[in-house]
């Protein structure tokens, strides 16, 4: 039925339609009726058309009848629409700021102050706005009134295609940074072919928002419930103490010094002290920050803040320490020193554990940590001076005189030990020398002189200045000198690379010895072994040790042919040959010759004391 031509008797009714009503030609857009094309037939039924796809209605756009078939009909002239006419209130509006720069005022430095910008299409004209602020202090609204404004010095005006978002203008020498435009100028530039940029934020006046801040309802915090005279009567003369170390080793002459921090629970503050060790070249200051309550970050305060008139009070600061910032092995930065907790006391463990639960309190070993001082080292001696001239000079930078003991040489202030001695040597010109050794015992000075001899050959004198002695064995940095107990006769002595060999005392020195015994241990019977020393050097020196002599002053006493003499004939002996006649040195001498208990003296015992000589 449907394609068969629309003839009579070609028609058909259909007795199931009951609808014939037309459908609406007629729309409605922002209130105003506009004509449309019916969208359903009569009686609600669909109207059939061609659809035309893209490539159709692109050809159709672009087909022009007048190139194909020629001008069939001139067309009339359009109606001519002056400029005031066609743009009539339409205008371009930009949003934009400017900087005022404020002198002389503490609260603000500068100003922030929006306005819009009113670009009139009619007649090119230009008009700058400032929205009223209330209770703002400054007149505002008309900045510039509507005009056209010039760009340059060549004439030319500002245009539309001149003023974007994100760019600057400058009207009369004021600076204005466009930010945005409305929709109604975005629209009409991206018709005119001009990108528009995007969009900014105009900045925040910042004393704009402090006086938002100001005029906000103020909201209060009720005081604490805390009871500050509970804390005060509960916690007075506890204090929780902690042991650190402060590892100052990346800062020259640094160093890791151990310190205890006290924190007093009474009023919440905190001190630290230094522990001071023997010599350890600080100064003896024990506390190095008093006791104070301390801020976590004394720097985080606002930047508007004059620090340079002011102190920090508990407005500025936000956090003080507290207990539960120190534990072991934490490391708390305290006005830029950190401070390694290491170890706690027994209360401070204990409130820990009461209040925090922490079992552990296990130390931790900073031995390792410390660094070991760098010791001073002795250069060797170079052998001028004394060794403890020597010495001063390396202890301090202007060497002091070696520090005496005046007791000593007040006690022994001109008593001197003198002592006979030669010289042990294999050069034949130099046998035979004598020398006399004096040791001062005051200062332990040794000086020998060589009584002159005429015609010797040798130039006798002082042999050696008074000086300080070591021995051969001793070390230039320990060094040990010659004292009292190390001359007796027979004794070695070496001095700079001359040895001498001592062969006789003076009295003096025998009874030096025997008063001060105790100060000699293992010298006992030192006085009967100088006597008998001295009886035998003397008996070397007058020559009679070969075995006539002797057997001829033993038979001078030994009269009677017994084979023995007397402790009597003993000191005749040594009265005749000009020795010491005293009883104790003849009973040293007679006990050293003979082991009899009745002092009887054999010739042969008599032969071998003269020939230990």
């Amino acid at each position: 039925m449907e394609g068969l031509p629309f003839l009579p008797g070609n028609t058909f009714t259909d007795p199931t339609h009951n609808k014939f009503h037309l459908s609406q030609t007629l729309g409605y857009k922002n209130g105003y009726a506009l004509a449309k094309r019916p969208e359903i037939g009569i009686g609600g039924k669909p109207i059939v058309y061609n659809q035309l796809n893209e490539s159709e209605l692109d050809e159709l756009a672009n087909f022009n009848p007048t190139l194909t078939y020629g001008q069939a009909k001139q067309a009339p002239p359009q109606d001519f629409i002056p400029a005031h006419v066609a743009w009539d209130k339409k205008v371009l509006r930009f949003r934009a700021y400017f900087k005022q720069t404020v002198h002389e005022s503490p609260n603000e430095y500068y100003r922030v102050r929006p306005v819009d910008i009113y670009y009139y299409l009619e007649d090119d004209s230009i008009a700058v706005i400032e929205p009223q602020v209330d209770n703002s202090g400054i007149p505002q609204g008309a900045l510039i009134k509507r005009q056209r404004l010039p760009k340059n010095d060549r004439g030319d005006n500002w245009h539309w295609k001149d003023i974007n978002n994100g760019i600057n203008v400058t009207f009369y020498g004021r600076v204005f940074h466009v930010v945005s435009c409305d929709k109604f100028t975005m629209d009409f530039l991206e018709s005119e072919g001009i990108v528009v940029n995007p969009p900014e934020e105009t900045p925040v006046d910042p004393y704009i928002e402090q006086r938002k801040k100001a005029a906000a309802p103020r909201t209060f915090t009720t005081p604490s419930s805390f009871d500050k005279l509970k804390q005060f009567l509960e916690l007075d003369r506890k204090v929780l103490r902690f042991f650190s170390v402060w590892d100052d080793r990346n800062n020259m002459f640094g160093e890791v010094r151990q310190f205890i921090i006290n924190y007093y629970l009474v009023d919440d503050t905190l001190e630290v002290r230094e522990v001071h060790l023997p010599n350890d070249g600080h100064d003896p200051f024990p506390v190095l920050i008093g006791r104070h309550k301390i801020p976590k970050n004394r720097n985080d305060v606002p930047s508007s803040f004059p620090a340079a008139v002011m102190e920090h009070s508990a407005n500025e600061i936000k956090e003080y320490f507290t207990p539960k910032d120190f534990k072991i092995g934490q490391t708390v930065n305290i006005y830029g020193r950190r401070f390694l907790i290491y170890d706690l006391d027994n209360f401070t463990k204990a409130f820990y554990y009461q209040h925090f639960g922490i079992t552990d309190f296990t130390p931790m070993d900073v031995k390792g940590v410390s660094k070991e001082l760098p010791k001073m080292e002795i250069p060797p001696y170079n052998s001028f001076g004394t060794l403890e001239d020597s010495m001063q000079s390396c202890l301090t930078l202007i060497p002091k005189p070696p520090k005496k003991d005046f007791i000593k040489l007040l006690e022994n202030d001109k008593n001197v030990l003198r002592f006979e001695a030669v010289m042990d040597t294999m050069r034949p010109e130099d046998v035979g020398r004598r020398f006399i050794i004096s040791y001062r015992l005051a200062d332990e000075m040794l000086s020998i002189y060589e009584p002159p001899i005429r015609n010797s050959g040798i130039i006798g004198g002082k042999f050696l200045e008074p000086t300080r002695v070591a021995k051969p064995n001793s070390t230039p940095n320990s060094p040990v000198y010659y004292g009292p107990q190390d001359f007796y006769i027979g004794a070695r002595i070496e001095c700079f690379g001359f040895r001498f060999i001592i062969v006789n005392a003076d009295q003096y020195v025998l009874k030096y010895m025997e008063e001060h015994a105790h100060q000699f241990p293992g010298t006992e019977a030192w006085g009967s072994g100088c006597a008998c020393k001295q009886v035998l050097a003397q008996l070397k020196r007058i020559a009679i040790t070969d075995k006539p002599r002797v057997d001829e002053m033993f038979l001078r006493y030994n009269t009677a042919r017994t084979g023995y003499i007397s402790r009597e004939n003993m000191r005749d002996l040594c009265y005749r040959l000009q020795l010491p006649v005293d009883d104790d040195v003849i009973a040293a001498v007679v006990q050293k010759i003979s082991s009899d208990e009745q002092g009887k003296i054999s010739l042969e015992d008599l032969r071998c004391f003269v020939e230990s000589s």
